[in-house]
């Protein structure tokens, strides 16, 4: 018997509000004041990998740079770090979605986890080239939690794309 995550389920198209509504909900949650703790997870670099992964052609380069600098400007940093980091993110994640998303979600999260240690590293990087000292270890610590959120995440943001179970089952093969 195979679980939700691996079923042959067919799924809705995606609403475009409601990956904007994902994508701001992520921006709020990386404004909370949680997210200076070391090892939070950036959720709108988490939210951008999963819809570049799975929505390519309506979420690419183009909202990664506007979220980038929103976050560039909520968290008063040097400015392009985040766009920059969340670009290659973008571009990563689509270049690599057809191959990522051929695993399971496990797996997944395990292949997404180079992408999202990227986006720390190039923000230590700007931030380090700018004259700011090295942040600890624990800075990142967050693309380890991100990675083993990646499945509830993958979960949540899939669930108002499932049909309801009677019409999945009487569908025709």
């Amino acid at each position: 018997m195979q679980s939700s995550f691996t079923s042959s389920r067919i799924l809705l198209p995606v609403r475009p509000w409601f990956i904007f509504f994902s994508l701001f909900v992520a921006l709020l949650l990386n404004l909370l004041p949680t997210a200076r703790w070391p090892a939070m997870p950036d959720w709108v670099a988490l939210t951008l990998c999963f819809w570049s992964l799975r929505e390519f052609r309506r979420v690419g380069m183009g909202w990664s740079f506007l979220f980038g600098v929103l976050m560039d400007v909520a968290d008063g940093s040097l400015m392009g770090q985040h766009a920059l980091a969340y670009v290659l993110l973008s571009y990563g994640a689509t270049s690599l979605s057809r191959r990522i998303l051929w695993f399971p979600l496990g797996q997944q999260a395990l292949q997404i986890f180079p992408l999202l240690m990227l986006v720390q590293l190039i923000q230590v990087g700007a931030r380090m080239m700018a004259g700011a000292a090295f942040p600890g270890l624990g800075y990142l610590m967050g693309p380890f939690l991100a990675a083993a959120l990646w499945v509830p995440a993958t979960y949540i943001l899939l669930l108002p794309q499932y049909q309801p179970v009677e019409r999945d089952e009487n569908r025709p093969i």
